[in-house]
Order: structure tokens, then C-alpha cells, then sequence
């Protein structure tokens, strides 16, 4: 279908909305097979608003931003974006609408440098119609540098870290003239510093009267930067509040249709130590790192982007060398040079980036929780037992509280909650020792962060020694038995569970605060 049977004009123009709305949904309906995912959708983003879209995984979110896309055709209803309907849409016609999307999980054209990516389909040409390479450098420096981005616009895609490759998205969708731009969890992968630069950089765009559509579980910066908020719920619109006007009690409840109270636990700990790092140092990623972890004991640790927290989960599950110093797992020094021989020593890792290195999407449930076991398992003439695969997901399935509709489900089609779930479940598999878990609430709903806390909470009862990495610091204050704080590469402080005050671990995080 072409662009001019999509589009259907009403005619005549539309009245302005006396609320300023630049894109309405009308009674947006969308059922798949044993579900409604959408119920009489009604919702307006008003011009120069930077609109919150909050709920659980499930809520309906995701497909709603499908159908505001052009991704996903509804049952019924119709949308208006600045006086024009849309019966019948695709992607390609909401961008010519000026609707630009950035999605959870970033996709950019990893072969290609920056620059390419920036400008991937509008490349300067010379006279002679060849690239102009030294104009394509030159533009892609000066849009980033307004965003106040210092990244070599001449590096491979592939070679950015997780926040350079976020903001790389978002500044593309920032330079496509978009008139509303659809944030989904734009800042699951940032330190506050590049927080604080995005949403700064959305506030004037926000004068120029560009609107935002802001997808996010941390619901705090909901408060901070958004002027409204809809909150969804099986498909529905339970409300939409003017932020100024809501607490966060008030928002928890009306996403979860009840009160749900912050995590806490009780400390677990044996007074025997498992794991042991003893003046670890690797040039240039961290110095002198001592710590230690009783079995059944939850550590947090917490720090700006470079500080060396990353650097560190990497090297003591075998992705990069440890350096100078001593680890050590149940007495035995750690001599791990990959994941493989990490996970035989004991030491598991939940990554911060759990679609690239935690997930095979594609492939089903089942596969997903006993890969990393499959030696343990395999038969002779390389077999692998099915009725073992069966059992053992099927236990995890049943202790972690997976949903899904079978084993054989693909992972992808998961809610994130449940994704990351199935990564606990490889990783309980492997039995560890001690488990690493790198940002293990991010991308997901409260109340799936409630069921990865009990897991955590279970492991611990098992015995685990688990060192959570987060920048969440409420979370790990309910979760944590003591939280340690790493700064330019060094661990300058530590709070025991009687001294764990926020404004004092933030402080100790941004470098501030005498050691303790």
C-alpha cells in the first residue's frame, strides 16, 4: 500500500485540541491469540511535553509504541499526529509524520564507523558524486559536540561501550527533525553525568517544542523530567496524572493495582569466607583492590561509569586479565582466562548487557538455561538428553517463577522480567560459588524486581556468595548486607547495614566523603 492511501487527510483541518495535542490515539485495540494486548487505548502528547509512559512488563507498552510506530497494526482505532488521520499506517509514514523511536535495546550498524551511522542514507556527495568523507567527519563532529558527546566519530560502532552505543541512538534520533521522540529506557545504560546531559538536552528541545514520549521503569526520573504521566496496566490506561501533582507511592500503586512496599532482607551470612581478592591491580583499570565474601553473604558494589566496577566483573569471570594480585574461590586461586573456566571454578556473571552476552534470543527456553551446563549433561557420541534438558528447566522454571507458555518458547518473547530470570536460571545451574551480577534490575518493572530480590534472597539461603554491581543505590541498601564503592579504579569506602545512608553513598559514588 502506498503512502497516499495510508494517509487519509479527514478532509479539512482538524481543530486544534484545546489541550495542545500533537498526537492523539483513538480507541487503539490489538489482540493476539489468548490475549488483549491493548483495550481501548485513548492518549495525547501534547506539544512541547515530555509525556511518561509507565507500567509492568506485560502492561501493554511495548505494543502500544508498536502501533504509534507503525510496527504493529491494530484491530481498531485511528490516530491523529498535528491534524492528520491515520486509518491504515506504516513505519516509513509516521517518520515522514515526524515521529522518531529509540528503542530499549540499541541497534546500530556495528561494521560501520560513527559518522556512517550518524549519517547512514544522507551522506554529503562531492561534484563528482563521491562520498565527501572529510564533510562527513566534519558534520558528524559538530552534531555530536552539541550534544556535548566526545566520541571519535572515525571508530567502528562496534568498539563503543553500552552508554556510548545509547547515545549514539539517541543522538540520531535527535538529528532526524523528528517533532516527537519516543525515549523506551533511554538511561538503563548511563552514569548520572550523561543523565544529567540528556535530560538537560531534552529540556531545550523540549522549548523548541519537540515532544517526548518517555518509556522508563526508574520511576524517579519520571519525577525529574517528565510534566505528565499514563500509566498502563493489562492492556489498559489506568490514568494520567500531571507529575507535579503525584507521589511515588501513588504511581507504584496505580502500576500494580496495589501498594508494594521497598525490598529488605535479613543477612544470610556464615562466617566463612569464600571468595577473596587480595591487591589485585591491572594498570589503567583498577589498584590494589582487597575484598571478601562470606558464603550466603550479598555484597553490593556500586560506581561511576569508569571507575573499574565493569573492568572487574570482567576480569574475575574470565573476559579479561585479572593482573597483579590474588583471587581466590573456596581457597583455590582463580586462574580463569574465559567464561568457560570461570564457570568451572565457580565464579558465574550475570552481564549488564544481557540481549548480547547473557541471551540467545532466538533460541528457546529451554536451550537458554542448560547451555551453560551441557558438558555436565552431555551423553557419550555427544547426545544430549532431552528428558535432562526437560527436568532441569522445568525445576527452574518452577523455582524462579518463569512465565512462559512452554520450554520451547523463544527467549525473546519473553517479558524482560522473565529474560532476566532465565539468565538467573543458566546461571543457578552452573551451582556457583559466587555469583556476579552486573546491574540485575535494569530494564525491568517493581514488581519483577520484587521476584529477582527473593531470588537473590534464595541464592544467598543456598549458601551463594553473590557481589551485586548496580547504581541503584535504594536497591542495594534493601538487598545488600554491606555496600562497597569503587572511585578512579580504587575501593574508597565500605557501609555496613547500620550505616547505610543514600546521600552518603552517593556522595562516596560522584568521589566525595572521607574513607571509611
Amino acid at each position: 500500500m502506498d503512502d497516499n492511501t495510508t494517509v487519509q487527510s479527514t478532509g479539512e483541518a482538524l481543530a486544534a485540541s484545546p489541550n495542545g495535542a500533537l498526537l492523539q490515539m483513538h480507541d487503539i485495540n490489538k489482540a493476539y491469540p489468548g490475549v488483549q494486548a491493548l483495550a481501548q487505548v485513548d492518549l495525547d502528547v501534547r506539544r512541547s511535553e515530555i509525556h511518561g509512559l509507565v507500567g509492568k512488563n506485560g502492561a501493554g507498552k511495548s505494543t502500544l509504541m508498536g502501533v504509534m510506530m507503525g510496527l504493529v497494526q491494530p484491530d481498531s482505532g485511528y490516530m491523529e499526529v498535528d491534524g492528520r488521520r491515520f486509518d491504515d499506517f506504516n513505519t516509513q509514514v509516521m517518520l515522514d509524520a515526524g515521529v522518531a523511536y529509540v528503542p530499549q535495546h540499541v541497534q546500530l550498524l556495528d561494521t560501520l564507523t560513527v559518522a556512517e551511522n550518524i549519517q547512514a542514507g544522507d551522506m554529503p556527495k562531492t561534484q563528482l558524486g563521491f562520498v565527501d568523507w572529510k564533510q562527513v567527519y566534519a558534520d558528524s563532529e559538530e552534531r555530536l559536540q552539541k550534544l556535548g558527546l566526545n566520541i571519535d566519530v572515525r571508530q567502528g560502532a562496534e568498539t563503543l561501550g553500552v552508554a556510548e552505543q545509547t547515545m549514539l541512538a539517541i543522538a540520531k534520533a535527535l538529528f532526524s527533525n523528528a517533532r516527537l521522540i519516543i525515549l523506551d529506557e533511554p538511561t538503563a545504560a548511563l552514569p548520572r553525568k550523561d543523565i544529567d546531559m540528556l535530560f538537560n538536552f531534552i529540556r531545550s528541545l523540549k522549548k523548541q517544542d519537540v515532544a517526548f514520549v518517555y518509556i522508563s521503569h526508574h520511576l524517579e526520573e519520571v519525577f525529574e523530567i517528565c510534566d505528565r504521566v499514563t500509566i498502563m496496566r493489562d492492556g489498559k490506561i489506568v490514568a494520567t496524572r500531571d507529575v507535579a501533582g503525584l507521589t511515588s507511592p501513588e504511581l507504584i500503586q496505580l502500576m500494580v493495582g496495589e501498594n508494594v512496599e521497598e525490598y529488605s532482607r535479613g543477612s544470610k551470612a556464615a562466617e566463612q569466607v569464600v571468595f577473596a581478592i587480595n591487591n589485585l591491580t591491572r594498570r589503567g583499570a583498577y589498584e590494589n583492590i582487597n575484598l571478601s565474601l562470606q558464603k550466603g553473604e550479598v555484597v553490593g558494589l556500586s560506581g561511576l561509569q569508569g571507575s573499574g566496577v565493569s573492568e572487574l566483573a570482567k576480569s574475575l569471570f574470565g573476559m579479561s586479565r585479572l593482573g597483579i594480585g590474588e583471587v581466590t574461590v573456596d581457597g583455590k586461586p582463580l586462574t580463569a582466562s574465559s567464561p568457560r573456566e570461570a564457570f568451572n571454578q565457580g565464579v558465574a556473571l550475570l552481564p549488564q548487557d544481557r540481549h548480547r552476552f547473557g541471551l540467545i534470543g532466538l533460541r528457546p527456553v529451554r536451550e537458554n538455561v542448560t547451555y551453560s551446563v551441557l558438558d555436565k549433561i552431555t551423553a557419550v557420541l555427544g547426545i544430549i538428553p532431552r528428558s535432562k534438558e526437560r527436568k532441569i528447566t522445568g525445576e527452574y522454571i518452577h523455582k524462579l517463577g518463569i512465565v512462559t507458555p512452554s520450554q520451547n518458547q523463544k527467549t525473546q518473547l519473553l517479558s524482560g522480567g522473565n529474560q532476566q530470570k532465565v539468565v538467573f536460571a543458566r546461571l543457578a545451574a552452573t551451582q556457583p560459588t559466587v555469583l556476579i551480577l552486573h546491574e540485575p534490575s535494569q530494564g525491568i518493572d517493581v514488581r519483577a524486581k520484587v521476584d529477582i530480590f527473593n531470588i537473590i534472597d534464595d541464592l544467598s539461603v543456598q549458601g551463594v556468595a553473590i557481589l551485586i554491581i548496580s547504581t541503584e543505590v535504594r536497591e542495594l541498601i534493601g538487598i545488600c548486607d554491606r555496600i562497597l564503592v569503587m572511585y578512579d579504579g580504587r575501593l574508597t569506602h565500605e557501609f555496613g547495614k547500620e550505616k547505610m545512608d543514600p546521600h552518603e553513598i552517593l556522595m562516596a559514588i560522584e568521589g566525595g566523603g572521607g574513607n571509611e
